[in-house]
């Protein structure tokens, strides 16, 4: 069945916008914005068009439309691949996901506007607006059928490559969430060194903000080396299966850059720059290991088969 090129458009469009939310949502908070518009929602400061203009109105404010102008096309690639394409096996789940957790995305930013959240729910904000992202993106690749480019149909994953898939993508979730935590706790410098906390001394953090800090530094340094390992048996063991091989090669050089920024982030003193490639590179490795687990799920239907 031939795609209409205009639906190839608007999964773009979508995949790009849903990208410039998750991006401007962490402008949002690294320039602590949040409040920029007052407790008004939808509204900015009493009026729909503000007009006092701060920076921190320019921010919140632009937030909400492109939120909003890219909540029209989430929408629409929604249903039009619903329609269009719905016959293959993930599309009306990935639909269904990509609108629902756009809403909620959106009504917990409200409800932080409107009356304030804890640092542990607003934490969920980014990772809740990512599964958006993830099914947003998936859904762009089943268009372009980019499964059928690859032959997804012929890829054999062993029991070993499936459960480190499944796992590390899982456990990337604690990790996106400890590192949203951090910003949200303010404890993205209560620790001025790195790789320690203090390098002229080894001790045990001594507050909460340096256990969140530390925790996070400690769960980004498993994911790094569970992936390097995952991307280590993938070159050996699945050299003709390129979909994979390549795929993981890829994972690894995000989560080496996520590590890297995560790591000049403290030595910047959260240069705001290396703080929105930071969320960059963990979005779309998130995005890479989503399809990954589609793949996994594809090849436990053939296999059963």
């Amino acid at each position: 069945m031939k795609i209409h090129p205009l639906l190839k458009v608007v999964s773009v469009l979508a995949s790009l916008g849903m990208l410039l939310i998750l991006l401007g949502g962490a402008l949002v908070t690294k320039t602590d914005s949040g409040l920029g518009c007052g407790r008004n929602w939808p509204d900015c400061n009493g009026n729909l068009i503000p007009k006092e203009i701060t920076p921190e109105v320019l921010i919140e404010f632009s937030h909400r439309v492109v939120t909003l102008g890219v909540s029209f096309f989430i929408l629409v690639l929604a249903i039009w691949a619903w329609r269009r394409i719905g016959h293959v096996r993930e599309t009306k789940f990935l639909a269904v996901m990509a609108v629902f957790f756009l809403v909620v995305q959106a009504l917990i930013g409200a409800a932080q506007v409107l009356w304030g959240q804890g640092d542990f729910i607003l934490a969920l904000h980014f990772g809740i607006s990512l599964i958006s992202f993830a099914a947003v993106l998936l859904l762009t690749l089943l268009v372009f059928e980019v499964d059928k480019k690859f032959e997804t149909e012929k890829i054999a994953i062993g029991r070993k490559m499936r459960f480190h898939t499944i796992g590390v993508t899982l456990y990337s979730y604690v990790v996106i969430y400890s590192g949203a935590l951090v910003r949200h706790t303010d404890s993205s410098l209560i620790c001025r060194d790195w790789p320690l906390c203090r390098n002229d001394e080894f001790v045990l953090p001594s507050n909460m903000y340096e256990w969140v800090q530390m925790g996070h530094r400690v769960a980004a340094a498993l994911i790094f080396f569970w992936i390097l390992y995952i991307m280590i048996h993938a070159i050996k063991e699945y050299t003709s299966q390129k979909v994979i091989y390549y795929g993981w090669i890829i994972a690894f050089t995000l989560v080496a850059l996520q590590s890297t920024t995560g790591m000049l982030s403290v030595l910047t003193r959260l240069n705001l720059y290396v703080a929105l490639f930071h969320s960059l590179f963990i979005t779309l490795l998130f995005g890479l290991l989503c399809y990954m687990i589609l793949l996994v799920s594809r090849n436990r239907v053939h296999y059963k088969r």
